[in-house]
C-alpha cells in the first residue's frame, strides 16, 4: 500500500512515469456492480480509483468505498462533488478549488463545509487547483457549479489560471473537460500548462481511446482519468 498518494504521484512526475485513474460515480454505479468493476480496473493495472460526482445521493459515498475497499487494493481517492461526499474510508481526498468559475462556494465555501469533518479524519488531504475547459457539452460540473469553463482557444487564461493555483500552494492541477465531454482538452493546453507549472497534472473528461490517452501523456498529463470510456465499457480499448 503507498503511505502517501501525492508523494507517490510527484515521484512518478519526476521519473516521468505516467499514471492512471479511473472515475466511479456512485451515482451510475451500483453497489452490486462493485466486485465485477474492480476485477476490471485492475486488469487495467490502474494506479488509483477516483470516487465521486457533480451530484450523489447522501451517505452513498461512504458505503461505495466501504465496500470498493473490501474488493481491491488499488488506492481509492475521493473526487468530491461536494462535501457531503467525504468519506473516511477512502485513502485520500483531492480537496478541490473549482479556480476556472468565480463562484464562491466552489472556491472556498464547499471547503469551509468540510472542515469539521476533515479535522477529525484519517484522510490523506491534496490541495488540489480544479480548471473546467470547453468539452462541448453541458456537463454536470457546469450545471452545478454554475460557472463557466475556459474556452479551447485561450490557452493563456488556462495556463494563468493554473500558475495562480500554484502559487496559491495547491500541490496538483486537475484540467477537466466535463464528464461525457465531447472534447478532450486541447494538447496544447495541457503542454503549455506543464511547461508553467512545477506541480504534478491531472488530466481527464471525454477520454475514450488509446490515442487520447497516449496524446494526453505526451504533452505532459502525469496522471490521466478515464471515466465514461469505463462506464460505458469502451475501456477495452484503452
Amino acid at each position: 500500500m503507498i503511505d502517501s498518494i501525492l508523494s507517490h504521484i510527484q515521484e512518478a512526475s519526476k521519473k516521468g512515469e505516467k499514471l492512471l485513474a479511473i472515475l466511479l460515480d456512485p451515482d451510475k454505479t451500483s453497489l452490486e456492480e462493485i466486485p465485477s468493476i474492480s476485477k476490471k480496473i485492475e486488469t487495467l493495472k490502474a494506479n488509483f480509483i477516483f470516487v465521486g460526482g457533480s451530484t450523489v445521493e447522501n451517505g452513498l459515498t461512504d458505503t461505495f468505498v466501504e465496500i470498493l475497499k473490501k474488493n481491491t487494493q488499488i488506492p481509492v481517492v475521493l473526487f468530491p462533488g461536494d462535501y457531503s461526499q467525504v468519506s473516511n474510508k477512502a485513502d485520500a481526498l483531492l480537496f478541490l478549488s473549482l479556480l476556472s468559475g468565480r463562484n464562491p462556494e466552489y472556491l472556498i465555501e464547499q471547503q469551509i463545509k468540510a472542515v469539521p469533518f476533515l479535522k477529525n479524519s484519517t484522510l490523506e488531504i491534496i490541495p488540489t487547483g480544479y480548471i473546467l475547459i470547453d468539452g462541448g457539452t453541458n456537463s454536470s460540473v457546469l450545471k452545478v457549479s454554475k460557472t463557466t469553463p475556459i474556452p479551447q482557444n485561450n490557452i493563456n487564461l488556462a495556463v494563468t489560471t493554473a500558475v495562480a493555483g500554484m502559487y496559491k500552494g495547491k500541490q496538483l492541477i486537475y484540467l477537466e473537460a466535463g464528464s461525457g465531454a465531447k472534447m478532450v482538452v486541447n494538447s496544447n493546453i495541457i503542454s503549455e500548462v506543464k511547461k508553467n507549472i512545477s506541480i504534478p497534472l491531472i488530466v481527464g473528461g471525454g477520454i475514450r481511446s488509446k490515442e487520447q490517452l497516449t496524446n494526453a501523456y505526451e504533452n505532459g498529463a502525469d496522471v490521466v482519468v478515464i471515466g465514461t470510456a469505463f462506464e460505458n465499457n469502451t475501456f477495452q480499448n484503452i
